[in-house]
């Protein structure tokens, strides 16, 4: 199987790995023309992967055209706000009998659309061409070949088995899924609520306010994803609890270590600076609010995380405005 992956950061070089191994022949797409001459020639990304060796097998360019001739799956891996503006273009290099994997994590500003249906659109294929990878897939463990499972989810079961088998291998290991809006919204939240366990270790708090955020935070999780008809198993599956766990609590999530420098003290500017790479929870914050608040569900975690990266809430109310909610049952 022939396989493009548009982006050469961190995650888009990880899972270009994933799919050479798992025996794909794989190009991979990128704007800088070291880093790709760096997978291509020195087989490593020391800019996204430090000390990673990536397959031999692996071709990068700066040509996405010539990445994405002949293709049987193409996967994505650019930040969500600029996706429509980068694949648009690109429509008509698309193979017709190729599937699109959305690896992005967010909502699409000014639209409130999630990125399968960005892609759909942008390159106007039909929605069962279109899948979406999520889960507790930190980019560095994989790219280390540690073990790790995903979700597979697509409207299609033919093209999430075809996506599935494309990245199956020995330290990978993909389960499918038909609720693509319950599997994209976790990917897509979950950063917003590492980005609230980031702020208030930051400020030296400790586990059981990070496990009272992270539990809450997954129930916003569910109110979002309910509302917008998605199925409830996902929620404590792997692409909810899952994904949501592996982002709150590791160093390498760029979400809980962007929050960190704000609980810190840091401006946003000073915070994304340091953090290196993409941060979704940065920008999809706000998208996710105003879906929320479009569709009348309460997020009370990410509403205080918008107004502390864009309305000046002091980083030591955070905890307070959370706690002084009225009480209720927790079911509720």
């Amino acid at each position: 199987m022939r396989a493009a992956v548009l982006g050469a950061g961190a995650w888009g070089t990880t899972f270009a790995a994933v799919l050479a191994d798992a025996g794909c022949t794989v190009t991979v797409w990128g704007r800088d023309a070291e880093v790709c001459r760096q997978i291509t020639d020195e087989h490593r990304n020391p800019a996204y992967l430090p000390g990673v060796e990536l397959p031999g097998t692996i071709q990068a360019t700066t040509d996405a055209r010539a990445a994405l001739a002949g293709a049987d799956v193409v996967a994505v891996a650019i930040p969500s706000q600029s996706a429509r503006a980068t694949l648009e273009p690109l429509a008509d290099a698309l193979a017709p009998h190729a599937v699109v994997v959305s690896l992005m994590k967010g909502v699409e500003l000014s639209t409130d659309q999630r990125m399968s249906q960005v892609v759909a659109q942008s390159l106007g294929i039909d929605d069962s061409r279109v899948a979406v990878v999520s889960g507790p897939n930190l980019a560095k463990e994989i790219a280390q070949r540690q073990p790790t499972a995903t979700v597979v989810a697509s409207t299609s079961d033919e093209t999430a088995r075809l996506v599935a088998r494309a990245c199956a291998s020995s330290y990978f290991r993909p389960y499918t899924n038909d609720d693509v809006v319950g599997v994209e919204l976790c990917g897509a939240v979950k950063n917003v609520i590492a980005l609230a366990v980031g702020i208030s270790q930051g400020r030296g708090l400790g586990y059981n306010t990070m496990a009272t955020v992270i539990t809450r935070g997954l129930v916003e999780i569910t109110r979002l994803g309910l509302a917008l008809g998605a199925d409830a198993e996902t929620f404590p599956g792997l692409a909810g609890m899952g994904d949501l766990m592996a982002t709150c609590a590791s160093p390498d999530s760029r979400n809980h270590t962007l929050g960190g420098h704000i609980g810190r003290g840091m401006s946003l500017d000073e915070a994304v600076a340091a953090t290196g790479g993409t941060a979704e929870g940065v920008k999809s914050s706000r998208s996710v609010l105003e879906l929320a608040q479009r569709l009348g569900v309460d997020m009370p975690i990410t509403a205080a995380v918008v107004r502390v990266l864009y309305e000046g809430l002091p980083v030591d109310d955070l905890a307070p405005l959370l706690l002084a909610r009225p009480r209720k049952a927790e079911g509720v």
